[in-house]
């Protein structure tokens, strides 16, 4: 008999209101809100949301706008803030974390990736395969052996067919990258279907190496059509 090895899962279910281990925070690394242009979420609502998960660091990722600064955006959501942006590239679409500038959208890949760094960023690469949004796909690979990824995105909770963050985990594997989660929420109802709990950072650096130790838990949520 042929042995199969069981499918690799990029995260567990989740149950935000299980607390979170002394020294650890609970981190969506993907969110947007009205300013995105195609979200309903605005900063309230977004507060009372993650208010109600007992989420304690939010990435805000708008689709090519950088909301503000870490000071200001956590202010009004009354949690950590990780200023970001979802940069739309000629190969596909990038986070930038721990932005202090927005970075314009339709540059080449490289370039954005460039920018993000200058700042002190890290780039992480969003369902790079998922053919329903725009990812990086093949492309991934490449920008992966040249020490251009940070981090690649595990679990996308809009992502119904979970061979897509498998491959996305896998590929993360490859290339002993850390794997994030993320609900990459565009309507209250999203915030809370994924995140990841892991120690306590400060700074790109450290986030970046607690991610290697980080628990991932999401579960797919349909989102109303026209956010998807």
């Amino acid at each position: 008999m042929t042995h199969v090895p069981p499918a690799i899962e990029p995260a567990s279910p989740p149950d935000t209101q299980r607390p979170v281990p002394a020294g650890w925070v609970r981190v969506d690394c993907h969110v947007h809100t009205v300013a995105s242009g195609d979200a309903v979420t605005t900063l309230d609502l977004l507060a009372e949301r993650v208010a109600a998960h007992r989420i304690d660091v939010v990435c805000l990722t708008d689709h090519n706008h950088l909301a503000g600064t870490a000071e200001e955006l956590s202010r009004a959501v009354g949690c950590r803030v990780v200023p970001g942006e979802e940069i739309r590239t000629g190969w596909g679409e990038l986070l930038g974390l721990f932005l202090t500038e927005r970075v314009p959208y339709v540059l080449p890949a490289r370039e954005a990736i460039r920018r993000i760094r200058a700042q002190g960023g890290l780039v992480c690469a969003p369902h790079p395969y998922d053919p329903e949004r725009s990812g990086l796909g093949d492309r991934l690979e490449e920008l992966c052996r040249d020490g251009l990824i940070d981090a690649v995105e595990v679990f996308n909770a809009k992502i119904e067919d979970q061979e897509h963050n498998r491959a996305a985990l896998r590929a993360a594997r490859a290339y002993r990258l850390p794997g994030t989660a993320g609900s990459d929420a565009h309507d209250p109802d999203g915030i809370g279907a994924a995140y990841m709990e892991m120690p306590d950072f400060d700074g790109p650096r450290a986030f970046l190496e607690a991610l290697h130790r980080a628990r991932r838990y999401g579960e797919y949520r349909a989102h109303a059509p026209r956010y998807r």
